[in-house]
């Protein structure tokens, strides 16, 4: 896909003669102005991951920006850690192209990163062909699309000068991460954002300016699956256990160190808990008794497996009490084990805990049956734009005339707000395109269309994280 044909998409997903940027007086250009009506549907991004690229450093368990709060780069920000962020990374090292052992004519290995300091635009044409394997990829095309709408460049038909224009922008923006998220926000109609964060996030030192611009607009999840691992001794599990207070040990004090860490996370504005279990096990999270729990040792997978359980089990009856929200990951890895049809039993036993299933493919199928049934079970399709727009596509086919309208969420997952933009630019486009053509069999006026894209986009997240205001 050439530059004229990616900037030909643009007015599918907003109706409007797109143009070239005009130079501004010292001829730099500008960023694309993004008109209505569906750039102005109202997105709640109520699952994201902005601040998750590798100039922001690293912590345990993930980046600086989901255990520190406030945190901004420990280096300078470039075009290519926009690009090359976790997701692409990955996909570059699926088709043995190691971003960081990155082979050049067969021979001399680079750090594309460390290139990207001392020359942006030539580490971008070294990476280039290895790039052009994902080119269609939903990952790449959010990428592309989100960069070229914040900033009025196409990556893949850059000059010297305009990359150079491009990573000055760049690096000026990361310096000022808070302000810029508010303004690109505003500007593509971010209405709330909701981030994951590890338990740490909730005790450390809060009163750093950069902090305070944070957590001034971004709402959090508690992430708990960083705590079944606890079952082994850690520096991690030794300093949050001071930070709380507690040490858990059995089952008393590990019932007083979830409470604790609850009532911190809540006092320091946590809407829900978030957990990513799928990637390593089953989602059949069975009850057991406290006798039945080896709570620490050596111990064995089963105990292991035993262990989870319970600490997920306890987590639950803590968000039941709260009528919390739960994000569950569910497919896209470990594919033998992460159907969610095990959770019927955790919905069934915690009623007053709203069950959102995230990314759900391939398991699209399985999670609509779920939230038909089951009236604390929500939908969100995160992550499917960037995976592949025909899984989005695809999904909503199965769920419009199956799936009660009331459950079905459209955040993004995105590393970066740049590619929060295109990815959110790519489902409006898509959910408008299927509604328009459902229309007749949903009897949906244009009127409809609008209202239902916007409780897709906004509103039903409005009534499952119980903030912000219906529009």
């Amino acid at each position: 896909m050439n530059r004229r044909h990616f900037l030909a998409t643009l007015p599918a997903i907003y109706p409007f003669k797109h143009t070239r940027p005009k130079p501004a007086p010292d001829n730099k250009k500008q960023p694309v102005d993004v008109l209505k009506p569906a750039g102005g549907i109202p997105n709640f991004c109520a699952h994201e991951h902005w601040g998750s690229i590798f100039s922001m450093g690293d912590a345990p368990g993930g980046f600086r920006a989901d255990v520190v709060p406030g945190a901004l780069p420990v280096e300078k920000t470039t075009l290519i850690h926009l690009l090359i962020d976790p997701y692409m990374a990955g996909n570059l090292k699926n088709t043995g192209d190691d971003p960081w052992n990155f082979r050049v004519n067969n021979s001399q290995i680079i750090n594309i990163f460390q290139m990207a300091k001392a020359d942006p635009f030539h580490a971008l044409e070294v990476i280039k062909p290895a790039l052009g394997n994902h080119s269609l990829t939903g990952t790449f095309l959010c990428i592309r699309m989100g960069i070229l709408l914040c900033y009025g460049y196409d990556i893949m038909d850059s000059s010297r000068e305009n990359t150079q224009d491009i990573n000055t922008l760049i690096s000026a923006h990361y310096q000022r991460l808070f302000s810029w998220y508010r303004e690109i926000m505003q500007k593509f109609n971010f209405t709330e954002l909701i981030r994951p964060v590890h338990p740490e996030f909730y005790t450390a030192d809060k009163n750093s300016a950069s902090a305070r611009q944070e957590l001034a607009f971004t709402h959090t999840v508690l992430r708990i699956d960083p705590l079944l691992e606890f079952w082994r001794p850690s520096d991690r599990k030794s300093k949050l256990s001071q930070a709380v207070g507690i040490e858990p040990v059995d089952a008393a004090s590990w019932r007083q160190f979830l409470q604790k860490l609850f009532s911190i996370a809540q006092n320091s504005g946590a809407l829900g808990i978030k957990q990513l279990q799928a990637y390593m096990r089953n989602l059949d999270f069975r009850m057991h008794s406290d006798m039945q729990v080896k709570f620490k040792g050596n111990l064995s997978k089963k105990e292991q497996i035993v262990f989870g359980d319970w600490i997920v089990n306890e987590c639950c009856k803590l968000t039941n009490e709260l009528n919390w929200p739960h994000q569950i990951h569910v497919g896209t890895h470990n594919l033998s084990k992460s159907n969610p049809l095990p959770l019927a039993g955790m919905a069934q036993n915690y009623p007053n805990q709203k069950m959102v299933l995230l990314h759900c493919w391939p398991y699209t199928r399985e999670s609509g049956y779920l939230a038909k049934n089951y009236k604390n079970v929500y939908l969100d399709t995160c992550w499917q734009a960037i995976l592949n727009p025909d899984f989005l596509r695809e999904t909503l086919q199965q769920w419009l005339c199956y799936v009660p309208l009331s459950k079905i969420t459209m955040s993004n997952d995105s590393t970066s707000i740049e590619m929060a933009v295109g990815a959110s630019s790519i489902s409006k486009k898509i959910l408008l395109e299927e509604l328009e053509n459902s229309h007749h069999k949903l009897g949906l006026n244009g009127d409809g269309i609008l209202e239902t894209a916007t409780a897709f986009m906004h509103n039903n997240a409005v009534e499952i994280y119980k903030t912000g205001k219906k529009l």
